[in-house]
Order: C-alpha cells, then structure tokens, then sequence
C-alpha cells in the first residue's frame, strides 16, 4: 500500500503528531518522552514565541489509516538572514524502518521549502536552538536527556542512503562527579578570580526579578552563543518565555553566575537534577500522576545524575579560564546533593574551547548527534 502524507490541520491531528513519537519508542529503554501540553506549546503560534520570525507546517504519513512517520517544515527567517543562507528546516523527525516512508517524509518538506524559494534542506533542527536538535548517530545505548533527541540506528542510515550529507556534529560526555576538586582547578581558580577580579554570584528567588536576572542571563547566552552554527539571536518575546518557563523550577543552588568588578555578568552555568527517569514514568503526561514523578525528581529524591542545562561565557572572558570558575563553585554542591555523575548538553565538535572545560573531570565522550543537509537540485 502506498504512502500518503497528510498535512496536520487540527488539535486533534496535532495531538497525532505529538503520539506518534511515544508509540514508536514506548518499548525502548533509552527514549526519553517529550510532555505533550510542552509540546503542543512549542508548535502553537499563540504560545510559541519563536513564531515572531519562523513558519512551520506539520506533516503525517500514512499506509491506510496506519500513522507511519512525522515530520515539521520549518523556516527560520532570522537565522536564514543571519546566516545568509536559504534553508528549511526538517525537525521531530521520526518514520518506521522503511525507506519508502523516510522518503516521502524528507520529499515533502524539500517540496514546501522550494514553494517558499529554499534551496537546501537541514536538520533534524527545530525553531531555534533551544529546541532539541541533531540526530543521534553513536549512543544508542544510552539514555536520553529532557533536551535532546532520542532516535533508532537506522535513522542516519535511512538519510544518507537518501543523499544527505553530514552539516555539524555535537558530542556530548558523560562526567564523573568527584569526590575532591583537584588542587590545581581549585588554585586556578582562585588565580582567575583575583586576577580578573571576579565574584562568583549566588542567586535568591526574590533577586530575579527585583535585578532583572532572569533579562541578563539571557542576554549573555544570545552573546556566547552568537557564533554557534545555525544560532539566531532570541527575541524579547523569547526571553520572557523562557524566563517565565525555566526559571521557577530551577533550584538556585545549582546555577552559578560569575560577575566582574562592575557587576556585569560574564558567565552562566545552570543545571538540574536529571528528569529522564521521570519522564519516563510520567509517559508523557502531568496528569493524573507525571506530575508528582517530576516533583518528586526535582525535590524530594533526586536521581544521581545532573544535567548542564546551560554554560555561557561572555565572549571576551573566553580562554581565560572563567568557565572553571562555574565548576569550582557547583561541584561542591553537588557532592553535598548527592550527585555521581553528570551529562553535557550537546556541544559542537569543532567547539575545542568548551570541551576543554572536561579535561580537569573523569569524562567520557558517550553520545553524538548530527545534523544532516540536502542541497536542492536546479
């Protein structure tokens, strides 16, 4: 039976779209469950504020009336203008092993883009880099994070039999929580805030608002990041969403900022306790009972893994040392919050500056993830 793609036109097929994903890996021990009110959030224009500058549409294929793949057409004009580039974004990806469903999916959104004058098609990205992007190439066996993709093995082989081509790697690592802060990360340390007269900055609840915290973090990730690939700089409707999102589940104890001699905030580093578990548990769902397996996650019996949400280093600061300055701070606390271990969001390969930040950890690079593009033929 031939495949037919459907363009989703309701809450109803949005839903679809959403569940299709949890269907196809509810068996699998490594997936790692999106929240479907997050979700249906994300590809609303009244709720998303990504939708100031990006266009998407939603497709579903079919055989019969059997849902075998998804796929969203993206086009982010702010970073297209950035980046001088015209490309349409392929995200939330995910098809059953058969190349004739991968292959309608991937034709129909190198179709919607060409109607839309594109000439290249990349990803698995989303609307902006605060979306889950890349498509897991080595970690299979791994478990997956709140914030990153989790796909089958013959994901990548289904693209590049298709012609896609490797764009940009990220590797992620897997970190050991020491017992003790070698002696030389913690004199370096202390050298770095002394001589570029530094303080490392612990937040209060009450100070987020009342000093604009929340605006400054931000602001300085729009900065580091600026240079990232594909990044497009948030918008002030961004901001307030993810302000508004984020910050009241964060548990300040393990953010770290480091400000300068003026105040000026010159690096970042967030992180919590891991939901992967949980989300897991909860399948999707706050109700009638993913609610308390978060909660419970997040402040009653934390896993032994953390995950580094987000690290930002203004870029003047950077190769000075400064990020270490974050991790002399957090690892303390981590000891005292019962963490082992520790995973990395997903850095970009080329990115040795970041990476370099493990080198004083037991780490081990466990995961990559890459993001694929398919130059249009004339």
């Amino acid at each position: 039976m031939t495949i037919t793609i459907k363009k989703v036109t309701t809450k109803k097929e949005l839903k679809k779209f959403i569940r299709f994903n949890y269907e196809l890996y509810k068996d699998n021990p490594y997936s790692v469950p999106d929240l479907l009110d997050d979700m249906l959030n994300t590809f609303s224009p009244e709720k998303n504020a990504a939708f100031e500058f990006c266009e998407a549409d939603y497709f579903l294929a079919f055989r019969g009336d059997e849902i075998v793949g998804r796929v969203a057409a993206i086009i982010n004009h702010r970073a297209n203008e950035t980046w001088n580039k015209k490309e349409v974004r392929f995200g939330w990806i995910d098809f059953i092993d058969e190349e004739e469903v991968s292959e309608a999916l991937l034709r129909t959104v190198e179709e919607w883009g060409r109607a839309r004058g594109m000439e290249a098609m990349v990803g698995p990205l989303g609307f902006t880099d605060m979306d889950a992007e890349g498509m897991l190439v080595e970690g299979f066996d791994q478990l997956s994070t709140m914030s990153t993709i989790y796909n089958y093995s013959y994901y990548p082989q289904h693209l590049e039999g298709l012609g896609f081509e490797k764009e940009a790697d990220w590797v992620e690592y897997k970190l050991t929580v020491p017992d003790k802060l070698p002696e030389k990360f913690v004199r370096i340390s202390e050298l770095i805030l002394q001589k570029y007269k530094l303080k490392i900055k612990k937040l209060k609840r009450s100070e987020i608002k009342k000093y604009n915290y929340g605006q400054k973090i931000f602001d300085l990730i729009n900065e580091a990041y600026a240079p990232l690939y594909g990044y497009s700089k948030m918008t002030q409707g961004q901001i307030d969403q993810y302000i508004k999102m984020y910050l009241p589940l964060i548990d300040l104890r393990m953010v770290s900022l480091v400000e300068n001699e003026e105040g000026e905030l010159v690096a970042v580093g967030i992180s919590m306790p891991s939901l992967s578990e949980a989300l897991q548990k909860a399948k999707g769902k706050m109700l009638p009972f993913g609610w308390y397996h978060l909660l419970k996650a997040l402040f009653v019996k934390r896993p032994k893994i953390l995950d580094l949400l987000l690290v930002g280093v203004k870029p003047e600061y950077q190769s000075k040392g400064v990020n270490a300055l974050l991790f002399y701070d957090l690892v303390p606390i981590y000891q005292k919050m019962g963490f082992q271990y520790g995973e990395s969001n997903p850095e970009l390969e080329l990115n040795k500056k970041v990476q370099a930040q493990w080198s004083a950890f037991d780490s081990v690079q466990h995961k990559r993830r890459r993001a694929y593009k398919k130059v249009f033929k004339k």
